[in-house]
């Protein structure tokens, strides 16, 4: 483990100020509540001032705001919570796995950049580019044609560019359409465990750069997501979706196809996303479930109400 760091040590890799004994060392992060000595930890918000005066911490990391809330040593930051995530970085540095596992399976015609990380049991297909610096954790699964950017992080059990879900309905039976589009994700992506992300119809499904992934997320075929966008587990986004820069979108929402989402639009979790959103903003739809009937009922009757206040 690197370390250990004083508080000065920490600011000049970092940024922040130093308030109070600046060559106090830390050794590790640790939480509000369960922080002990020669550990930092951070707080988010000023309802949590309890906590703060309670904490075993040897340093806090906060705002500006909420400079003088404790007499902990402290670092004083603009985003306490994305600094503490750097102090983390700094004491707990991902370990990747190096090379390629004898296990793993790749295409003759596949290309493999500088430092790519291979796992048990991988397989890569034919004519499937990957980029410097990527890790695929063991059973991931590669189709062909997908391309990959570098630094690019897949969990345990991904499947990237499986077959769309295109079916065509005749005469009570249903034809398969061929899927022959690919999958494009674009640097310093991150995929969750289990997820996967459908190959396009006929062009290509679009992970831009920065985005993140959570486990057990289904992207479908052709839908495109905008760079440093962040999909939280169990979300389900269904073909030919259009999703914007820098959207967050939580937990089990669902996202219907061919509609488009703006950029910086928040989805909260359990939300059913069924037309496009034209304009930044958090959209939330959760609502009890009931009876079918009495939900349609109450359902409408919210409407109403929603039109009669923006009419008063």
């Amino acid at each position: 483990m690197p370390g250990p760091f004083t508080l000065q040590q920490i600011a000049q890799r970092l940024g922040g100020r130093v308030v109070g004994e600046s060559g106090i060392l830390i050794r590790q992060v640790g939480s509000l509540e369960r922080a002990t000595r020669e550990q930092i930890t951070f707080l988010s918000s000023s309802k949590l001032k309890a906590k703060l005066a309670e904490t075993r911490a040897s340093a806090v990391i906060l705002a500006p705001g909420n400079e003088k809330l404790t007499g902990l040593p402290r670092i004083v930051a603009d985003n306490p919570y994305a600094y503490f995530a750097r102090v983390s970085q700094l004491f707990n540095p991902v370990i990747t796995q190096s090379g390629i596992h004898p296990s793993a399976v790749i295409a003759p015609s596949a290309k493999l950049g500088r430092n790519v990380s291979l796992g048990a049991g991988c397989v890569v297909g034919e004519n499937v580019v990957i980029g410097d610096d990527s890790c695929l954790y063991p059973r991931v699964v590669l189709y062909p044609g997908c391309t990959i950017g570098a630094r690019v992080v897949i969990h345990a059990g991904a499947v990237i560019g499986a077959d769309g879900f295109g079916l065509a309905p005749e005469n009570g039976r249903w034809v398969k359409i061929p899927q022959i589009g690919g999958v494009r994700i674009g640097d310093d992506v991150e995929i969750g465990a289990n997820t996967t992300i459908d190959r396009g119809a006929l062009d290509d499904t679009v992970i831009e750069e920065g985005v993140k992934l959570d486990n057990q997320v289904q992207v479908g075929h052709n839908v495109r997501i905008g760079a440093h966008s962040a999909v939280a587990g169990c979300v389900g986004i269904a073909g030919s979706a259009r999703i914007g820069r820098h959207v967050t979108i939580g937990g089990a929402a669902m996202i219907h196809g061919h509609i488009e989402i703006a950029d910086h639009v928040h989805v909260s979790a359990g939300t059913l996303i069924s037309r496009s959103l034209t304009k930044p903003g958090t959209y939330t739809g959760i609502y009890p479930f009931d009876e079918h009937d009495a939900w349609k009922r109450n359902a409408a009757r919210l409407r109403r109400l929603a039109k009669e206040k923006k009419n008063a």
